[in-house]
């Protein structure tokens, strides 16, 4: 009768889940469980800290999933194990391993009071990051990147104004880079007439442009003093601003070629210095045309230079020939001279 109800109990459902060798199956082995991966597990596979799991996470475009069953209980944070393993082939996880090594040798110097050791370490040894192959990945046609470009471009016009050292991470140049790639943008839409709408509004300035046959909205802040709030993790936001400043340049690179214009565009030193805004920057052509002009005007000059050499040897040759026709004619008529002597004699 025991046997029966445990068989009964299989049947329904009641007892343990198991496989067919008849060992008992693990939670997030197989299903749906198991696609997802929580961020503790996420971040040992990587072996990276948390703070470069979330700056990796946020330059890739990689963002937590909420899955339907959740093994490890509803207060974790879940990644899809497809992106975990993407992030296991990118080429920054071993740059930021070497500012981690950086680091460390960088705090010894500075501990011990080696200054010159700490100072040619910073010079030297200091690894850079370069995100450009994270925007022709994330965007593979330029129209995408132009349908992205509206949270870009408002974080730029943003972080041209707020002052610097909000955060350990924001330096001094980030304003100045930023207000470049502003006036740059603006430039543009000028030049092409793009402007569609603007609104104005408690939070600033709203604009909306036609750039590639899409519409482009964004706003751009009031040119008050900008106070900066505590309750704001300007980490994350200097994070997103790497990839955006990226992106924005290579878009306003691309938008510059098409129109056959030179970028960046040359600043004129005494507009800017007396206080001009778009009006300092000069929109000059293309290095692309004056380089193709100059190769057919070189290889003119080589042809015509080719031309009189030809020329110069055929005036030697034709020279040649007329000397040695005024030395035949000399000897045929010392010839007929010596004929009719001998004639006059017999």
């Amino acid at each position: 009768m025991g046997g029966n109800k445990a068989r009964r109990k299989a049947l329904i459902g009641g007892g343990k889940k198991k496989e067919i060798s008849g060992r008992e199956m693990k939670k997030g082995v197989k299903g749906i469980a198991s696609n997802y991966i929580h961020r503790t597990k996420a971040v040992r596979r990587l072996q990276v800290s948390l703070k470069d799991f979330r700056r990796l996470c946020i330059l890739k475009g990689i963002y937590p999933r909420d899955p339907k069953k959740k093994p490890h209980g509803n207060d974790k944070t879940y990644y899809h194990i497809k992106d975990i393993k993407f992030l296991m082939h990118e080429p920054l996880l071993q740059k930021f391993r070497n500012m981690k090594a950086f680091l460390k040798k960088h705090k010894k110097a500075r501990l011990r009071r080696a200054w010159k050791a700490a100072e040619s370490l910073q010079k030297n040894l200091k690894p850079t990051f370069n995100l450009d192959h994270l925007v022709k990945e994330r965007y593979p046609s330029f129209v995408d990147a132009v349908r992205d470009l509206d949270d870009p471009l408002s974080m730029v016009f943003l972080f041209a104004m707020i002052p610097s050292k909000t955060c350990k991470e924001h330096v001094s140049s980030f304003p100045r880079e930023c207000l470049q790639l502003a006036r740059e943008f603006q430039l543009w839409v000028v030049k092409t007439h793009a402007l569609r709408k603007v609104f104005v509004s408690i939070k600033g300035m709203y604009y909306q442009a036609k750039v590639n046959g899409q519409d482009v909205t964004w706003i751009v802040p009031h040119k008050f003093k900008q106070t900066t709030p505590q309750d704001v993790d300007f980490r994350v936001m200097i994070t997103f601003l790497d990839f955006y400043v990226t992106l924005v340049r290579f878009v306003n690179f691309k938008l510059y070629f098409d129109l056959g214009l030179r970028y960046p565009p040359n600043i004129i030193d005494s507009k800017e210095n007396s206080g001009a805004y778009l009006s300092a920057l000069s929109m000059e052509e293309a290095g692309r045309e004056r380089t193709f002009e100059s190769k057919i005007t070189a290889t003119v000059e080589v042809k015509t230079e080719d031309q009189e050499k030809l020329q110069e040897k055929v005036r030697q040759i034709a020279g040649q020939l007329d000397e040695e026709e005024a030395e035949m004619d000399e000897e045929e008529k010392e010839e007929e001279e010596d004929g009719e002597g001998a004639d006059g004699e017999g």
